[in-house]
This record gives structure tokens, C-alpha cells and sequence, in this order.
């Protein structure tokens, strides 16, 4: 054997030792939002300054013009398990872009207090949804840069969005962030802890979440509780999200109930067996810990003799996760592919 021959052969069975992810090309920001916009739609350019204000209230009342409170009535819970800047700070906004079967919500958050109209927010996400065939795309802001010295106070520091570039921009106006200094890459996106779930994780029965902080807005939050739902990247491919439900259920009347965050940490919060992270004594009591039904008008007593049995039987499936339950239906989200239960 001929010394080139050898080194064909060692080079070819080196390739085949090294594992395929070895090669596997990181999708980068930019490739993602061209998927994006392909398959869900266009992402247009906006000003976080043009949206809604979340409201913040303490005891039914909004906070005075310096106050940053840090419990309230109805506190953010982009943190569901634990206590985090941010849940009761004023002036977060919430924007809707959406188009025809292209839903676009828009979260612009401070964690600070500043001056309702100031540029400076500290985190930008973006949910895209295509009501159609159920393809979502999430984007997130890279976190804001530190003060440059001890003297700079939070509300003059931050991420400037009052032009939040599309996340696909090439070339941004003179003067202004292009996207890939804007936006964080869809494996930061995608990446997940103990402490700081990804996105899917919570939004683990659809695109769109109600909580009593959000659903102050809610007219300005576009919808799909029954729709098909997946998310499309290379980053968010190992996610498959499954629903969950029993006979009879009261819970899945309105909506579709995920296994990932809807367990560990919404059912509780929405039925009163956990207090919010954040919450005032208000938001610990009837009915403002009972969130589900939204239109809830019924006394504790009634609440309970319609729903507690439902809960239990879900809370049990969550305590069920090699599905042995008979009684526990797990159900792959629906999607263009997917549409067999699981029990």
C-alpha cells in the first residue's frame, strides 16, 4: 500500500469517527430571520415608544410619578418561578405589527424606572406566528450594555429602541443598530435553564400567553389557542412539545394546556396554589389568583366546585411523566405532521 493511498484512508476513516454535529453549520442570526421571513412574513421596523403601556398598580392604584414599585397587583411573570427585576417597573409596552395571517407581538420591558417616551428599554421580544400553518419564529434583544462608569445612573443606559431593526436588515439607516448588534442569535435564544426557561418552554401550549400582567392588554396581543404550532430553526429542532389533558376536563375548554412550564409553574399560578413572584397581597387573593377562566365572575366557592377536580386531575398527569396514567392524555402539538395522542 502506497504511503498516499494510507493517508486516503486514515483522513476518510477520521471523518467517520468525528461526529455529524461536528460539522453541522450554527445557524446565525441573519439565516434564521430569512427562514423566517420565507415561511412566517416580513418583520417590519418599529418604535417600542409607539406601544401600549402595560398598567401597574398597587392595591387597584398606579404607582406615583417616581415609584418603582416591586410587588403589585399584577406583576410580569416573564419569570414565573422567582422574584426578578422588572416584575412591577411601569411603562413596559406591548405592540402588535401583525398582517393578515402573520401575528406579530412585540414586548418592549424596563427593568428600571425611566420616563415613559425615554429611548432606553432593557429587553426587546418579538413573537412571529403564522396563523396558516402554525410556523413561529422568537427573537430577543442581546442584553443592554454596562455603564460605562459607576457614574452613569440605569436610566440613562440600555438598549436604544426606538427603531428596533427587522431582524433580516442588512443595511440600517445611518445612525442606527443593525440587526445583528440588536438582536441576540437563535441559539442564545433557544438555550434554556433551571432559572431562565427558553421561550418554549413557557409557551408551551401556544405562541401566545395569557397572565392576569398581559391580559391587561390583551386586546393588543393577537391569538391562536387551537392553531398549529411549531417552531421553525435549527436552534429550536430538538424542542417537541406535547399538550396534555383528561376526560371531561373543565381546564382545555378555551385553550390547549402544555407539560413543559404549564406544570412546573402556570397551573399553579392560575389557580391560586402558588402566589405570583412579585405579587402584592391583591394579587395572592380571590379572584386575582385565580386567573382561568379570564372571564372569571364566580364566587371562590363556585370556582371551586367547578374546576378543582379538573385541576387535580392535570396537576396528576404532571406528576405522570412516563404516561402510565390511563386517564392522561398526551398529545403531540399539532402541527402539519403531528396529530396522534399519546397515553
Amino acid at each position: 500500500m502506497t504511503m498516499s493511498l494510507r493517508a486516503r484512508l486514515f483522513a476518510l476513516c477520521f471523518l467517520f469517527a468525528v461526529p455529524l454535529a461536528a460539522f453541522t453549520h450554527e445557524q446565525t442570526l441573519l439565516e434564521y430571520a430569512d427562514q423566517c421571513v420565507k415561511e412566517i412574513g416580513e418583520i417590519p421596523p418599529f418604535n417600542c415608544n409607539d406601544g401600549t403601556d402595560i398598567p401597574i398598580t398597587i392595591d387597584g392604584k398606579p404607582p406615583g410619578p417616581n415609584e418603582s414599585p416591586t410587588r403589585c397587583d399584577k406583576p410580569s411573570l416573564l419569570s414565573p418561578r422567582a422574584e426578578a427585576k422588572g416584575q412591577c417597573v411601569p411603562f413596559s409596552k406591548i405592540l402588535n405589527l401583525s398582517r393578515g395571517n402573520t401575528q406579530i407581538s412585540a414586548y418592549c420591558r424596563r427593568d428600571v424606572l425611566r420616563e415613559d417616551k425615554s429611548q432606553f428599554y432593557d429587553l426587546v421580544v418579538v413573537v412571529v406566528h403564522h396563523s396558516g400553518n402554525g410556523k413561529t419564529c422568537w427573537f430577543a434583544s442581546k442584553p443592554p450594555p454596562l455603564p460605562q462608569s459607576q457614574a452613569d445612573v440605569p436610566a440613562s443606559s440600555g438598549i436604544v429602541a426606538t427603531r428596533v431593526p427587522p431582524p433580516n436588515e442588512r443595511k440600517p439607516p445611518s445612525g442606527q443598530p443593525s440587526a445583528v448588534e440588536f438582536w441576540a442569535t437563535p441559539a442564545m435564544v433557544a438555550s434554556s435553564t433551571a432559572d431562565n426557561p427558553t421561550c418554549l418552554k413557557c409557551h408551551d401550549a401556544g405562541p401566545f400567553i395569557f397572565s392576569p400582567y398581559i391580559g391587561q392588554v390583551w386586546d393588543k396581543v393577537p391569538t391562536d389557542p387551537w392553531g398549529k404550532y411549531s417552531s421553525i430553526g435549527q436552534a429550536f429542532s430538538s424542542y417537541h412539545l406535547m399538550t396534555m389533558s383528561t376526560p371531561g376536563n373543565t381546564c382545555v375548554g378555551c385553550h390547549r394546556i402544555g407539560s413543559e412550564q404549564s406544570c412546573t409553574a402556570y397551573l399553579g399560578l392560575s389557580v391560586g396554589k402558588r402566589n405570583a413572584p412579585g405579587g402584592d397581597q391583591l394579587a395572592s387573593s380571590y379572584p386575582l389568583n385565580h386567573w382561568m377562566p379570564t372571564d372569571n365572575a364566580m364566587s371562590n366557592e363556585q370556582w371551586d366546585k367547578a374546576n378543582v377536580a379538573s385541576v387535580e386531575a392535570l396537576l396528576a398527569c404532571c406528576r405522570d411523566p412516563a404516561h402510565k396514567d390511563a386517564n392522561c392524555a398526551f398529545t403531540p402539538m399539532p402541527s402539519s405532521s403531528t396529530n396522534r395522542a399519546l397515553h
